[in-house]
C-alpha cells in the first residue's frame, strides 16, 4: 500500500514576524523574497517555503536549512518546479492564494497542489476558454460561475504541477471527465505516459483546491494544520 500524501495548510507570515523562518531559506529563496514588491506576496512566499523546509526536514531527519532544493527548468534557468536533490527524494508541491499557503509531500512519487481564492472575474467567459478544452466547452456552453471555474482551474493546475510542466502547458490540452474528478483525455507534448489521479480539497470557505499525482491508484490524502509547524520553526 502506498504511503499517504500529506498536505499542510497555513496562513501567510510577515517576514518581520518570523525571523527564524527567514533563516531557513537558501540564498535563492531570500533573493526571490526580497524582490517581491507587495507585502502580502512576501508573507505568502515566506510561509510556503519555510513550511516545506520544516516538513521535509522532519520527514528526512535533516536540518531544514540544509536541504538542497534544485529549481532547474528545461531552459537551464532556476525557475522550474522545485525538487529535492538525491535518489528517492520525496516529491513535494507548494501553492498559495489569498490568506492560504499549502504544501503537499508525497514520499514515493510526484505530486501537484493548487489552491485559488474563489472570486468574481471581469471576463469569466474569456478565461474559461483558456482553461476548458474544446470537449469541455461543448459539454458546458456558456460562461461558468466563479466556483465552477476555479474548481476546474485548481484541478488542472494540480495535474500540470504533478508533471512538472506547470502553466507552460495549456490547460486546454486536458479534458476532465463529466464529474471533473478524473482525466478523460490529455493531448500534446506535456501529456504523461501513464495514469494520473486527482482529488478535490476544501481547505477553507471561498477557496477551491486540488491535489494530483502520477499513478493509477490515489494514495490516502491527509491534511494538517501547518500553522503549528510554522510557529515551532519561528
Amino acid at each position: 500500500m502506498s504511503p499517504p500524501c500529506n498536505i499542510w495548510w497555513a496562513a501567510p507570515v510577515d517576514p518581520a514576524d518570523g525571523p527564524g523562518l527567514l533563516n531557513l531559506l537558501d540564498a535563492h529563496e531570500r533573493e526571490r523574497l526580497v524582490r517581491l514588491r507587495r507585502a502580502a506576496d512576501r508573507a505568502r512566499y515566506l510561509a510556503a517555503h519555510a513550511l516545506v523546509r520544516l516538513v521535509l526536514g522532519h520527514l528526512l531527519g535533516t536540518p531544514p536549512a540544509a536541504l538542497a532544493i534544485d529549481r532547474t527548468c528545461r531552459c537551464g534557468q532556476q525557475h522550474g518546479k522545485p525538487r529535492l536533490l538525491g535518489v528517492g527524494a520525496p516529491g513535494f508541491s507548494l501553492t498559495h492564494a489569498g490568506a492560504l499557503v499549502g504544501v503537499a509531500v508525497r514520499p514515493d512519487g510526484a505530486v501537484g497542489l493548487d489552491v485559488e481564492h474563489v472570486r468574481e472575474l471581469s471576463d469569466l467567459a474569456g478565461m474559461a476558454r483558456h482553461v476548458q478544452s474544446p470537449a469541455e466547452l461543448a459539454r458546458h456552453p456558456g460562461s461558468a460561475d466563479p466556483s465552477a471555474f476555479f474548481t476546474t482551474w485548481t484541478r488542472k493546475e494540480a495535474l500540470l504541477k504533478a508533471t512538472g510542466d506547470g502553466l507552460s502547458t495549456p490547460m486546454t490540452t486536458i479534458t476532465l471527465s463529466p464529474t471533473g474528478t478524473a482525466v478523460q483525455a490529455w493531448t500534446g507534448d506535456g501529456a504523461p505516459d501513464g495514469s494520473v489521479w486527482l482529488r478535490d480539497l476544501h481547505p477553507a470557505p471561498e477557496y477551491a483546491a486540488a491535489v494530483a499525482g502520477l499513478g493509477a491508484i490515489a494514495p490516502a490524502v491527509l491534511e494538517a494544520d501547518g500553522n503549528v509547524v510554522l510557529r515551532a520553526g519561528a
